[in-house]
């Protein structure tokens, strides 16, 4: 009996979704969602930008979401066999994209797999590194434009978790937050903590202090408890109505109750917190932010930070995430292992963690 090659029994990539949008720098984001992680090349007809997805299936029921002022005048698709092109009609010419102009998100509980573009009128692959490289100085020096929210979970009546020997989260995470703050304004950066002491702030008053500020990114720093007193590790978060594992939603769950310690108001805040973003708008810091947690996990890792079994990225709804900035929730670690909390109460941990985190935001491209 003949043998079929391989691809004939691969599964079928379909489209999910298409949509645009304007991030900062006036640059259009492309983005093209798919139920399987895309293969894909890319050409440059005359005021286009045309996307080859291999063994992908056209799906006539998915109507483009077009934001104003963006470069894209309209999105088709054409089955050419096994592959399906998505053909951006342009208002204006664009060069090659370079790679950092380009990103595949994983799936999260509200998205599928995600190609990303981003690009402007004109920008090549040499542009693009020129632009890159520039923003890579600024961050370096004088990028003071680039602002972080920093917030300490816990505080005041709400000691969050308690280790085997007392360590209170509410206090490693503000002494976390202290040097980090000081290591990102000493590389550039302009920081706010959303409390530099020992008070308690309602949810919804966190995620605010980040919308006043006008942050560019919001890190809410906290540690994590385990009825395994075995269970060790960093995990981090990103904000979705639908939890990635039943152990994500426990975990939001738990932190979000950190508002039902002060009972009188609790509802007010539930309606606070529904903050009305576009569906665009929504989809957009959900993107930026996972770019930032992933990237935040890779610098965890590089600096030989035991992380938590499972994936790099978790995704929960967590209250004090709920906001137009992007951002990620981070659990520095376990206050129920023994070994971490005495970890956790090390300065030269803290400042490990504190290396990792600002690698993190230097190497995140805050403007895409």
């Amino acid at each position: 009996m003949a043998m079929l090659p391989k691809t004939v029994f691969a599964a079928r990539n379909s489209i999910k979704s298409l949509r645009t949008g304007v991030q900062p720098g006036n640059k259009t984001r492309l983005v093209v969602e798919t139920s399987l992680r895309p293969s894909y090349s890319l050409s440059y007809p005359q005021n286009q930008l045309v996307i080859n997805l291999s063994n992908t299936s056209a799906n006539t029921s998915v109507t483009p979401s077009l934001a104003s002022g963006t470069l894209v005048k309209s999105i088709t698709q054409k089955q050419v066999g096994d592959k399906l092109q998505i053909i951006a009609s342009l208002t204006k010419p664009i060069d090659a994209l370079d790679k950092n102009q380009i990103m595949i998100l994983e799936p999260n509980g509200d998205n599928e797999y995600r190609l990303v573009l981003d690009f402007v009128a004109g920008s090549g692959a040499g542009t693009a590194k020129k632009a890159s490289n520039q923003s890579s100085a600024s961050n370096n020096s004088s990028a003071k434009k680039y602002i972080v929210v920093i917030d300490a979970g816990h505080g005041g009546k709400d000691p969050g978790c308690i280790g085997k020997n007392g360590t209170k989260e509410k206090t490693v995470v503000l002494s976390v937050a202290r040097k980090l703050k000081a290591k990102l304004d000493a590389n550039g950066f302009k920081s706010y903590l959303t409390r530099s002491g020992d008070t308690y702030l309602k949810l919804a008053a966190r995620a605010a202090i980040g919308e006043k500020r006008k942050a560019d990114l919001f890190i809410s720093l906290h540690a994590n408890a385990n009825p395994s007193r075995s269970m060790k590790g960093f995990s981090i978060y990103t904000l979705s109505e639908k939890a990635s594992d039943e152990e994500a939603q426990k975990l939001a769950d738990a932190e979000n109750a950190a508002d039902k310690i002060d009972v009188s108001g609790f509802e007010q805040f539930s309606k606070d917190i529904r903050i009305a973003l576009s569906s665009l708008q929504q989809h957009a810091v959900a993107e930026m932010s996972e770019e930032y947690a992933n990237g935040c996990a890779r610098a965890f890792k590089g600096q030989k930070i035991t992380q938590q079994p499972g994936p790099d990225v978790r995704h929960a709804p967590f209250a004090v995430l709920r906001s137009t900035v992007p951002g990620a929730l981070l659990e520095l670690g376990h206050l129920s292992n023994a070994t971490e909390e005495k970890l956790l109460n090390s300065s030269a941990h803290q400042n490990k963690l504190v290396d990792a985190i600002v690698k993190s935001v230097k190497s995140y491209n805050f403007d895409v």
